[in-house]
Protein backbone atom coordinates (compact mmCIF):
# COMPACT_ATOMS: atom_id res chain seq x y z
CA UNK A 1 0.00 0.00 0.00
CA UNK A 2 1.13 3.22 -0.69
CA UNK A 3 1.89 5.87 1.99
CA UNK A 4 0.47 9.07 2.00
CA UNK A 5 2.58 12.08 1.15
CA UNK A 6 2.52 14.79 4.03
CA UNK A 7 3.69 18.42 3.14
CA UNK A 8 5.24 20.30 5.70
CA UNK A 9 5.78 24.00 6.16
CA UNK A 10 8.87 24.75 7.68
CA UNK A 11 9.23 27.32 10.03
CA UNK A 12 12.69 28.91 11.61
CA UNK A 13 11.51 30.86 14.62
CA UNK A 14 13.97 33.22 16.37
CA UNK A 15 12.44 32.79 19.58
CA UNK A 16 11.08 29.81 21.78
CA UNK A 17 7.93 31.79 22.99
CA UNK A 18 6.92 31.79 19.26
CA UNK A 19 6.18 27.73 19.99
CA UNK A 20 3.20 26.96 22.32
CA UNK A 21 4.88 25.47 25.05
CA UNK A 22 1.78 22.97 25.38
CA UNK A 23 3.07 21.43 21.63
CA UNK A 24 6.60 21.29 22.54
CA UNK A 25 6.32 19.19 25.26
CA UNK A 26 3.70 17.04 23.77
CA UNK A 27 5.83 16.34 20.71
CA UNK A 28 8.55 16.06 23.47
CA UNK A 29 6.86 13.27 25.26
CA UNK A 30 6.38 10.92 22.18
CA UNK A 31 9.97 10.87 21.69
CA UNK A 32 11.74 7.53 22.90
CA UNK A 33 14.71 9.68 24.49
CA UNK A 34 13.34 13.06 26.31
CA UNK A 35 15.15 14.82 28.63
CA UNK A 36 14.12 17.53 31.08
CA UNK A 37 16.49 19.58 28.98
CA UNK A 38 14.90 19.64 26.26
CA UNK A 39 11.29 21.07 27.52
CA UNK A 40 10.29 24.26 26.87
CA UNK A 41 10.24 25.64 30.02
CA UNK A 42 13.89 24.74 29.87
CA UNK A 43 15.02 26.28 27.06
CA UNK A 44 12.56 28.99 26.66
CA UNK A 45 14.37 30.27 30.14
CA UNK A 46 17.81 30.30 28.72
CA UNK A 47 16.43 32.68 26.06
CA UNK A 48 14.28 34.78 28.62
CA UNK A 49 16.77 35.55 30.95
CA UNK A 50 19.83 36.36 28.08
CA UNK A 51 21.62 33.01 28.85
CA UNK A 52 21.50 31.72 25.54
CA UNK A 53 20.66 34.69 23.10
CA UNK A 54 22.45 36.49 20.01
CA UNK A 55 23.99 38.78 22.60
CA UNK A 56 25.80 35.78 24.18
CA UNK A 57 26.88 34.29 20.92
CA UNK A 58 23.47 31.73 20.81
CA UNK A 59 21.01 33.29 18.42
CA UNK A 60 18.11 31.23 18.13
CA UNK A 61 17.07 29.80 14.79
CA UNK A 62 14.47 27.14 16.53
CA UNK A 63 13.47 24.29 13.10
CA UNK A 64 9.86 23.36 12.92
CA UNK A 65 7.75 21.07 10.30
CA UNK A 66 3.89 21.88 10.91
CA UNK A 67 1.66 19.53 9.02
CA UNK A 68 -0.05 21.47 6.64
CA UNK A 69 -3.45 19.35 6.43
CA UNK A 70 -3.50 19.74 10.06
CA UNK A 71 -1.95 22.53 10.97
CA UNK A 72 -0.34 20.97 13.87
CA UNK A 73 3.69 21.07 14.92
CA UNK A 74 4.91 17.55 12.99
CA UNK A 75 8.70 18.13 14.49
CA UNK A 76 11.04 20.40 15.86
CA UNK A 77 14.76 20.94 16.42
CA UNK A 78 16.86 23.89 19.11
CA UNK A 79 19.05 25.37 16.41
CA UNK A 80 21.67 28.23 16.95
CA UNK A 81 23.61 30.41 15.07
CA UNK A 82 26.92 30.60 17.01
CA UNK A 83 29.51 33.23 16.66
CA UNK A 84 31.96 31.23 18.93
CA UNK A 85 32.00 27.45 20.15
CA UNK A 86 31.88 27.71 23.94
CA UNK A 87 29.38 25.55 25.81
CA UNK A 88 28.91 22.97 23.31
CA UNK A 89 30.94 20.39 24.83
CA UNK A 90 31.95 18.66 21.51
CA UNK A 91 35.01 20.55 20.77
CA UNK A 92 35.86 22.21 17.35
CA UNK A 93 37.87 25.12 18.03
CA UNK A 94 41.58 22.74 15.77
CA UNK A 95 38.61 23.07 12.83
CA UNK A 96 37.67 26.57 13.64
CA UNK A 97 41.74 27.53 13.75
CA UNK A 98 42.18 25.12 11.02
CA UNK A 99 39.43 27.85 8.76
CA UNK A 100 41.29 30.65 9.86
CA UNK A 101 44.79 29.82 9.29
CA UNK A 102 43.45 28.84 5.63
CA UNK A 103 41.99 32.61 5.55
CA UNK A 104 37.82 31.12 6.01
CA UNK A 105 35.53 32.17 8.63
CA UNK A 106 34.50 29.44 10.64
CA UNK A 107 31.90 31.39 12.12
CA UNK A 108 29.08 31.56 11.96
CA UNK A 109 27.93 28.17 12.11
CA UNK A 110 24.63 26.39 13.17
CA UNK A 111 24.23 24.44 15.98
CA UNK A 112 21.67 21.90 16.98
CA UNK A 113 21.56 21.42 20.84
CA UNK A 114 20.64 22.21 24.23
CA UNK A 115 23.22 24.91 25.41
CA UNK A 116 25.50 24.34 28.03
CA UNK A 117 24.13 20.89 28.56
CA UNK A 118 26.34 17.66 27.95
CA UNK A 119 23.42 15.34 27.79
CA UNK A 120 22.62 12.52 25.16
CA UNK A 121 19.09 12.52 23.93
CA UNK A 122 16.43 13.23 21.08
CA UNK A 123 17.44 15.94 19.39
CA UNK A 124 15.11 15.88 16.37
CA UNK A 125 11.24 15.69 18.25
CA UNK A 126 8.27 14.81 15.88
CA UNK A 127 5.44 12.36 16.02
CA UNK A 128 7.04 9.86 13.74
CA UNK A 129 10.15 8.26 12.06
CA UNK A 130 8.92 9.84 8.76
CA UNK A 131 8.86 13.17 10.00
CA UNK A 132 12.23 12.74 11.84
CA UNK A 133 13.78 11.76 8.35
CA UNK A 134 12.31 15.60 6.38
CA UNK A 135 12.93 17.38 9.71
CA UNK A 136 16.88 16.03 9.30
CA UNK A 137 16.75 16.78 5.96
CA UNK A 138 15.57 20.25 6.37
CA UNK A 139 18.46 21.20 8.84
CA UNK A 140 21.18 19.66 6.11
CA UNK A 141 18.87 22.05 3.46
CA UNK A 142 18.98 24.79 5.59
CA UNK A 143 22.88 24.45 6.07
CA UNK A 144 23.41 24.59 2.72
CA UNK A 145 21.32 27.39 1.92
CA UNK A 146 22.48 29.79 4.81
CA UNK A 147 25.66 31.58 4.74
CA UNK A 148 27.47 29.39 7.53
CA UNK A 149 30.78 27.04 7.21
CA UNK A 150 29.10 24.25 8.88
CA UNK A 151 26.14 22.31 10.93
CA UNK A 152 26.87 20.26 14.19
CA UNK A 153 23.97 18.14 15.99
CA UNK A 154 25.24 17.72 19.52
CA UNK A 155 24.53 14.65 21.79
CA UNK A 156 21.48 13.07 19.59
CA UNK A 157 20.38 9.38 20.07
CA UNK A 158 22.46 7.06 18.33
CA UNK A 159 18.92 6.05 16.34
CA UNK A 160 19.30 9.81 15.62
CA UNK A 161 22.39 10.10 14.32
CA UNK A 162 22.43 6.98 12.20
CA UNK A 163 19.44 9.00 10.23
CA UNK A 164 22.01 11.91 10.25
CA UNK A 165 24.58 9.26 8.72
CA UNK A 166 22.34 8.68 6.19
CA UNK A 167 22.07 12.18 4.81
CA UNK A 168 25.78 12.51 4.67
CA UNK A 169 26.67 14.09 7.82
CA UNK A 170 29.83 12.98 9.75
CA UNK A 171 29.36 10.86 13.31
CA UNK A 172 31.75 11.59 15.93
CA UNK A 173 31.92 9.67 19.07
CA UNK A 174 33.07 10.85 22.49
CA UNK A 175 33.06 9.81 25.82
CA UNK A 176 31.31 9.90 29.24
CA UNK A 177 30.37 8.15 32.09
CA UNK A 178 27.57 6.91 33.73
CA UNK A 179 26.56 5.03 36.79
CA UNK A 180 23.53 2.33 36.06
CA UNK A 181 21.64 1.50 39.39
CA UNK A 182 21.29 -2.62 39.38
CA UNK A 183 18.27 -2.10 41.44
CA UNK A 184 20.11 -1.55 44.54
CA UNK A 185 18.91 -1.72 48.25
CA UNK A 186 21.08 1.05 49.74
CA UNK A 187 24.11 2.62 49.15
CA UNK A 188 26.14 -0.10 51.19
CA UNK A 189 24.63 -2.62 49.00
CA UNK A 190 26.34 -0.93 45.84
CA UNK A 191 29.52 -0.49 47.51
CA UNK A 192 29.08 -4.28 48.45
CA UNK A 193 29.57 -4.81 44.38
CA UNK A 194 32.93 -2.83 44.35
CA UNK A 195 36.20 -4.19 44.57
CA UNK A 196 37.79 -3.93 48.02
CA UNK A 197 40.14 -1.22 47.44
CA UNK A 198 37.57 1.21 45.77
CA UNK A 199 35.20 0.12 48.39
CA UNK A 200 37.50 1.24 51.27
CA UNK A 201 38.06 4.89 49.20
CA UNK A 202 34.69 5.89 49.46
CA UNK A 203 34.55 4.84 52.97
CA UNK A 204 37.08 7.00 53.62
CA UNK A 205 35.91 9.80 51.74
CA UNK A 206 33.00 9.94 53.13
CA UNK A 207 34.08 9.30 56.83
CA UNK A 208 36.69 12.31 56.15
CA UNK A 209 33.73 14.73 55.16
CA UNK A 210 31.31 13.49 57.99
CA UNK A 211 34.57 14.44 60.73
CA UNK A 212 34.44 17.75 59.24
CA UNK A 213 31.26 18.29 60.97
CA UNK A 214 29.45 18.61 57.66
CA UNK A 215 25.78 18.00 57.59
CA UNK A 216 23.38 17.62 54.05
CA UNK A 217 20.37 19.09 53.16
CA UNK A 218 18.56 17.63 49.81
CA UNK A 219 16.04 19.92 48.90
CA UNK A 220 13.49 19.37 45.85
CA UNK A 221 12.82 22.09 43.65
CA UNK A 222 9.13 22.81 44.97
CA UNK A 223 10.64 23.17 48.82
CA UNK A 224 13.55 25.14 47.66
CA UNK A 225 13.74 28.66 48.84
CA UNK A 226 14.78 31.68 47.28
CA UNK A 227 18.25 31.62 49.66
CA UNK A 228 18.62 28.58 48.89
CA UNK A 229 18.84 29.18 44.96
CA UNK A 230 20.96 32.76 45.52
CA UNK A 231 23.51 30.55 47.61
CA UNK A 232 23.96 27.79 45.36
CA UNK A 233 24.15 30.13 42.87
CA UNK A 234 27.04 31.84 44.54
CA UNK A 235 28.65 28.23 44.34
CA UNK A 236 27.75 28.05 40.64
CA UNK A 237 29.85 31.18 40.10
CA UNK A 238 32.34 30.54 42.52
CA UNK A 239 33.92 27.19 40.66
CA UNK A 240 33.68 28.90 37.48
CA UNK A 241 36.24 31.59 38.99
CA UNK A 242 38.02 28.85 40.25
CA UNK A 243 38.99 27.91 36.60
CA UNK A 244 39.24 32.02 35.60
CA UNK A 245 36.16 31.25 33.39
CA UNK A 246 32.65 33.06 33.07
CA UNK A 247 29.82 31.41 34.44
CA UNK A 248 26.92 30.55 31.22
CA UNK A 249 24.04 31.01 33.69
CA UNK A 250 22.39 33.49 35.87
CA UNK A 251 20.57 33.78 38.87
CA UNK A 252 17.32 35.03 37.31
CA UNK A 253 17.63 31.50 35.17
CA UNK A 254 17.72 29.18 38.53
CA UNK A 255 14.91 31.29 39.60
CA UNK A 256 13.02 30.48 36.50
CA UNK A 257 13.46 26.82 36.41
CA UNK A 258 12.57 26.33 39.76
CA UNK A 259 9.37 28.12 39.52
CA UNK A 260 8.62 26.14 36.03
CA UNK A 261 9.68 22.64 36.47
CA UNK A 262 10.70 22.47 40.06
CA UNK A 263 9.64 18.17 39.84
CA UNK A 264 13.06 18.19 38.13
CA UNK A 265 15.37 19.43 40.14
CA UNK A 266 16.90 18.45 43.27
CA UNK A 267 19.65 20.62 45.37
CA UNK A 268 22.04 18.70 47.70
CA UNK A 269 23.57 21.50 50.49
CA UNK A 270 25.91 21.26 52.35
CA UNK A 271 26.74 22.75 55.63
CA UNK A 272 28.73 23.16 59.12
CA UNK A 273 28.08 24.66 61.63
CA UNK A 274 24.45 25.80 60.82
CA UNK A 275 25.75 27.39 58.06
CA UNK A 276 25.90 26.84 54.43
CA UNK A 277 29.38 25.76 52.76
CA UNK A 278 28.68 24.14 49.32
CA UNK A 279 25.97 23.07 46.74
CA UNK A 280 25.33 21.18 43.54
CA UNK A 281 22.41 21.03 41.12
CA UNK A 282 21.25 17.58 39.50
CA UNK A 283 18.30 17.55 37.18
CA UNK A 284 16.25 14.48 36.77
CA UNK A 285 13.14 12.66 35.52
CA UNK A 286 10.99 9.78 35.72
CA UNK A 287 10.20 7.03 33.10
CA UNK A 288 7.56 4.33 33.08
CA UNK A 289 9.71 2.00 31.03
CA UNK A 290 13.19 2.67 31.71
CA UNK A 291 12.95 4.05 35.66
CA UNK A 292 14.41 7.17 35.22
CA UNK A 293 17.54 9.58 34.42
CA UNK A 294 19.64 11.73 37.08
CA UNK A 295 21.68 14.26 35.33
CA UNK A 296 24.64 15.70 37.33
CA UNK A 297 24.73 19.34 35.98
CA UNK A 298 26.95 21.94 39.04
CA UNK A 299 28.04 22.33 41.62
CA UNK A 300 30.45 24.67 43.73
CA UNK A 301 32.20 25.26 47.57
CA UNK A 302 32.60 28.48 49.41
CA UNK A 303 35.14 26.38 51.89
CA UNK A 304 37.46 23.71 51.30
CA UNK A 305 36.69 20.66 52.99
CA UNK A 306 38.65 17.50 51.44
CA UNK A 307 36.55 15.15 49.51
CA UNK A 308 33.31 17.54 49.91
CA UNK A 309 33.04 17.56 46.06
CA UNK A 310 33.09 13.93 45.73
CA UNK A 311 30.28 13.71 48.70
CA UNK A 312 28.22 16.78 47.68
CA UNK A 313 28.21 15.88 43.49
CA UNK A 314 28.41 12.22 43.74
CA UNK A 315 27.20 10.69 46.72
CA UNK A 316 24.38 12.42 47.50
CA UNK A 317 23.27 12.06 44.48
CA UNK A 318 23.85 8.67 44.09
CA UNK A 319 21.82 7.37 47.53
CA UNK A 320 19.35 9.71 46.07
CA UNK A 321 18.89 7.55 42.96
CA UNK A 322 18.79 4.09 45.16
CA UNK A 323 16.35 5.84 47.56
CA UNK A 324 13.84 6.81 44.02
CA UNK A 325 14.65 3.90 42.09
CA UNK A 326 16.14 5.71 39.27
CA UNK A 327 17.94 3.62 36.44
CA UNK A 328 20.59 5.50 35.82
CA UNK A 329 23.02 8.89 36.60
CA UNK A 330 24.95 10.45 34.05
CA UNK A 331 27.86 12.31 35.20
CA UNK A 332 28.19 14.93 33.13
CA UNK A 333 31.19 15.26 30.48
CA UNK A 334 34.34 14.34 31.46
CA UNK A 335 36.15 12.82 34.22
CA UNK A 336 37.69 8.91 34.03
CA UNK A 337 37.89 10.05 38.29
CA UNK A 338 34.39 9.18 37.82
CA UNK A 339 35.68 5.10 37.14
CA UNK A 340 36.99 4.44 40.87
CA UNK A 341 33.24 6.08 42.23
CA UNK A 342 31.01 2.86 40.03
CA UNK A 343 30.84 4.87 36.70
CA UNK A 344 30.93 3.16 33.66
CA UNK A 345 32.46 4.72 29.94
CA UNK A 346 29.56 5.58 27.40
CA UNK A 347 30.01 5.89 23.89
CA UNK A 348 28.50 9.86 23.15
CA UNK A 349 27.36 11.10 19.63
CA UNK A 350 27.55 13.76 17.32
CA UNK A 351 26.96 15.11 14.08
CA UNK A 352 28.09 17.15 11.59
CA UNK A 353 28.50 19.08 8.29
CA UNK A 354 30.71 21.44 6.76
CA UNK A 355 30.16 23.19 3.29
CA UNK A 356 33.64 23.19 2.38
CA UNK A 357 34.66 20.13 0.63
CA UNK A 358 37.99 19.94 1.51
CA UNK A 359 37.59 20.47 4.83
CA UNK A 360 35.02 18.33 5.22
CA UNK A 361 37.06 15.33 3.33
CA UNK A 362 40.17 16.09 5.98
CA UNK A 363 37.73 16.24 8.81
CA UNK A 364 36.26 13.04 8.11
CA UNK A 365 40.16 11.15 8.04
CA UNK A 366 39.84 12.63 11.40
CA UNK A 367 36.70 11.61 12.65
CA UNK A 368 37.87 8.26 11.28
CA UNK A 369 41.18 8.15 13.00
CA UNK A 370 39.26 9.57 16.27
CA UNK A 371 36.74 7.16 16.97
CA UNK A 372 39.19 3.87 16.50
CA UNK A 373 41.60 5.87 19.15
CA UNK A 374 38.35 6.05 21.51
CA UNK A 375 36.41 2.57 20.99
CA UNK A 376 40.69 1.20 21.89
CA UNK A 377 40.44 3.90 25.30
CA UNK A 378 36.53 2.54 25.87
CA UNK A 379 37.97 -1.13 25.82
CA UNK A 380 40.82 -0.59 27.84
CA UNK A 381 38.51 1.38 30.46
CA UNK A 382 35.92 -1.00 30.61
CA UNK A 383 38.96 -3.94 31.50
CA UNK A 384 39.50 -2.21 34.27
CA UNK A 385 36.38 -1.26 35.85
CA UNK A 386 35.57 -1.01 39.48
CA UNK A 387 33.40 -4.06 39.94
CA UNK A 388 34.43 -7.44 41.61
CA UNK A 389 34.71 -9.90 38.75
CA UNK A 390 32.12 -12.08 38.48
Amino acid sequence: MKQERIDYRMGVLESPLEIEASQWNALLALQPQPTPFLRHEFLSALAATQCASERSGWATRFVTLVDARTNTLAAAAPVYLKSHSYGEYVFDWAWADAYQRNGLAYYPKLVCAVPFTPVQGTRLIAVDDAARRQLAASLVALAEQADVSSLHILFPTQAESETLLELGMMRREGIQFHWVNEGYGSFDDFLSTLEQKKRKNIRAERRKVREAGVTFRRVRGGDATDADWRFFTRCYRQTYREHFSSPYLNLEFFRTIAATMPENLLLVIAEREGRPIASALVVYHRDVSTGGTLYGRYWGAVEHVPCLHFETAYYQPLEFCIEEKLALFEGGAQGEHKMARGFLPTVTHSAHWLAHPAFGDAVARFLSNEANLIHAHVDELREHDPFKKR
